[in-house]
């Protein structure tokens, strides 16, 4: 085995004395990025192809570097690599087991490229395989919504605005309103994804390089469309990043509404949402609680997201062009969101899974509230040539009517509702029966159980 001459800092010829202790932990990254050995090695790899592909470096040095770094990578891979803080980063760690491995050959890896434009390329493939680890979480909570669904077409609640009893609806519409929430992360996901697959490698520090590299070359076989256009930029680009961000936060906060929802509709106060004993948990003092502490979980993390996406902007607004050591904590937010969204989304799968509703106490919150106030007014619009606001207005005079004699709409009598409108005849006591309000919204994207039986169809083909 080759020994390494040069066991110092690669800046070590310039700068003479030697960083303390405290300023190389504070300096260094190594405990965050080290997990981007593979995204590092493959790029190196494909970058000394380029190098011999455009004669930039001998047959036989491109085969050494090669070698070294597939020995790396299993020596990694069998926790026997020692990651060493005074090699501040992933890149400077590896380079220096080159050196160990093959020798002084080591040192052609770095020709043509920066750690500038190296650390972006990791970081951008990376993320690639992130965004189809997270999207196949997404397609599965969708997946567990859509059996939910299924199994309560006809399962009748009150729909909230203001958290007050609006209109009657199904409870699968409910969660398949959950769905579109769901894929619209989905798609943000791959429109990022797309803004990914521009390659950095071999903009180097910000100027590009003298030598005759190949980018197509290196962009195509990491598996990205095209290298980027400018340099400077490319340096200094954390675009992708800050939507990555973004795209985790907008999901937090879509899991962090429907947590919520349940926390509030498995409360004493509610009732209508049944938790499994698998996803609650007990009282240090009271033996009787079963508290929903997953649910406040996931809501409570959505904080740390939306503090992530905060925190990259703020490093990110003052900073000219191109590279500075702000950038540096850019990987850190990234690994801690996308832990978090990971983390969150396979408990969320659990949770739903661990759900029940109270059909009954659901019908019993739907059925009070004068909830088909809205259904006696279309009702006058359409049998009886009224202007909306003429109906809205007769119908308001009717729930006043049955506030005051205590009773809910459908056990008004029709000699009660002729009182206040006379063209009314007994046909019109179906306007107040509540799977009947659900059938009538039959417009697309509406409550009808028909509707759902389609929109479910629909969902199932789009995941085929």
């Amino acid at each position: 085995m080759a020994k390494n001459k040069n066991n110092q800092a690669i800046w070590s010829t310039r700068i003479k004395k030697k960083q303390s202790s405290f300023f190389q932990k504070v300096g260094g990254s190594i405990n965050i990025d080290k997990r981007l050995y593979k995204e590092d090695i493959a790029g190196s790899i494909v970058h000394v192809e380029m190098l011999f592909r455009q004669k930039i470096i001998s047959f036989k040095i491109k085969n050494k570097i090669i070698f070294g770094l597939k020995k790396i990578e299993k020596q990694i891979l069998k926790n026997k690599f020692i990651f060493n803080e005074e090699y501040e980063d992933i890149h400077m760690n590896i380079e220096k087991k080159l050196f160990e491995i093959i020798g002084e050959e080591a040192g052609y890896i770095h020709t043509a490229r920066s750690r500038n434009d190296q650390v972006i390329t990791d970081l951008k493939i990376w993320m690639k395989s992130s965004t189809k680890e997270i999207n196949s979480k997404l397609d599965q909570i969708i997946k567990t919504i859509l059996k939910i669904a299924e199994k309560n077409i006809e399962t009748v609640m009150p729909g909230f605005t203001h958290l007050k009893n609006a209109q009657p609806v199904s409870l699968a519409h409910y969660f398949l309103a959950h769905i579109e929430m769901f894929k619209r992360d989905k798609q943000r996901f791959i429109n990022n994804f797309n803004s990914l697959n521009e390659s950095p490698l071999g903009v180097a520090a910000l100027t590009g390089t003298s030598f005759n590299i190949d980018r197509n070359y290196t962009a195509k076989k990491l598996g990205f469309d095209h290298p980027s256009h400018n340099s400077i930029d490319t340096v200094s680009d954390r675009d992708f990043v800050l939507d990555f961000l973004f795209c985790i936060s907008v999901c937090s906060m879509h899991i962090s509404r429907v947590a919520e929802e349940l926390i509030i509709w498995s409360s004493d106060g509610f009732n209508i949402v049944h938790l499994s004993d698998k996803i609650v948990t007990g009282s240090s003092i009271m033996p009787q609680k079963k508290n929903p502490d997953l649910l406040e979980y996931l809501r409570g993390k959505t904080g740390s997201t939306f503090g992530n996406l905060f925190s990259m902007l703020t490093i990110l607004k003052s900073l000219p062009l191109s590279y500075f050591k702000d950038m540096q904590d850019d990987k850190e937010i990234v690994f801690q969101s996308f832990d978090t969204i990971i983390n969150c989304l396979k408990i969320f799968d659990e949770i739903l899974k661990n759900i029940s509703p109270n059909k009954k106490k659901m019908f019993e919150l739907a059925d009070s509230g004068f909830i088909t106030a809205t259904d006696l007014a279309d009702y006058l619009v359409k049998n009886h040539s009224m202007s909306f606001r003429k109906a809205y207005e007769k119908t308001s005079l009717i729930v006043n009517y049955a506030e005051k004699k205590k009773k809910k709409l459908r056990e008004l009598k029709i000699e009660e509702l002729k009182k206040i409108e006379p063209k009314l005849t007994e046909e019109v006591l179906k306007v107040f029966d509540l799977k009947y309000s659900i059938k009538s919204k039959k417009s697309y994207g509406g409550t009808s159980f028909e509707n759902i039986k389609r929109m479910i169809m629909k969902h199932k083909k789009e995941k085929c």
